[in-house]
């Protein structure tokens, strides 16, 4: 028992090592394709483009609802202590610096992460990654980088449309149960809006998206050749960046609230 516990340890922690060492190969591969990737540039374009500009409509839903929400539950709740005016950090605090950027992380999960995965799996299955290696092509260079890249900066920009929808849609429930104008609205979300909030929520869409990138990568090329192991590097690829999202966002979080407590 205690054999098989210790093996299982020592195997996860090779994994891990594994993980960061093969993330660490891909920021030393951007370099190179950005001077000398023109033939990888369309795989960036449309990862964006997968990524980022298909998920606008599920975001957009999701954010509004998320704000709603908040306005729904926490303003009749405010107004009777006379502190309605507390829902607007409530609504940076859920919408912008929490739920946003984890939220995003989760949508991408659902629908980049199974597919990088997959897609990478079926490349090495149907011996696509040695027809690569054998003409001199990196495929980290060419496969991994442009896809890292990608849902990267999809991340960051969805995040940041996530908010904006997030508190504007919000707005649209204020209306309804304490009407008042878009200035007032807007300039008191403004001025609860701090630069720690944007950084905060800035980090973890950015280590969100190095995160989810890697492990989904990584798991496509983990695969050795039976067609069996795609749909498994799939699944393994969305439990794997759930963990570490929600690991890498208690992190931050917990960082955040130190040092604001310091």
């Amino acid at each position: 028992m205690v054999k098989t516990l210790g093996a299982s340890v020592r195997k996860r922690y090779s994994q891990t090592a594994y993980t960061i060492g093969f993330f660490g190969k891909i920021l030393k591969g951007i370099g190179p394709f950005v001077y000398r990737g023109q033939a990888s540039w369309k795989i960036l374009i449309m990862q964006i483009l997968f990524t980022f500009v298909e998920a606008l409509g599920i975001s957009a839903l999701l954010a509004a609802g998320i704000g709603a929400a908040v306005n729904v539950m926490g303003l009749p709740i405010l107004s009777s202590f006379s502190q309605a005016q507390l829902i607007y950090p409530l609504l940076i605090t859920i919408v912008t610096r929490e739920l946003g950027p984890l939220l995003t992380a989760f949508i991408i999960i659902a629908r980049s992460a199974t597919a990088i995965a997959t897609e990478i799996a079926g490349m090495v299955v149907s011996h696509e990654i040695e027809a690569y290696i054998a003409v001199g092509v990196d495929p980290v260079e060419h496969i991994a980088v442009p896809r890292f890249l990608g849902v990267t900066a999809s991340l960051f920009l969805l995040n940041i449309y996530f908010s904006v929808f997030g508190l504007a849609g919000s707005f649209l429930i204020v209306q309804v149960l304490s009407p008042q104008s878009a200035g007032d609205y807007f300039s008191s979300i403004l001025g609860q809006l701090t630069v720690a909030d944007l950084l905060v929520s800035i980090a973890k869409s950015l280590v969100f998206g190095m995160i989810l990138a890697t492990v989904a990568i990584l798991q496509g090329f983990s695969v050795e050749r039976a067609s069996t192991e795609i749909p498994q590097a799939g699944l393994r690829a969305v439990g794997s960046a759930f963990g570490w999202c929600i690991f890498a966002d208690l992190l931050i979080s917990a960082l955040y609230y130190a040092v604001m407590a310091g």
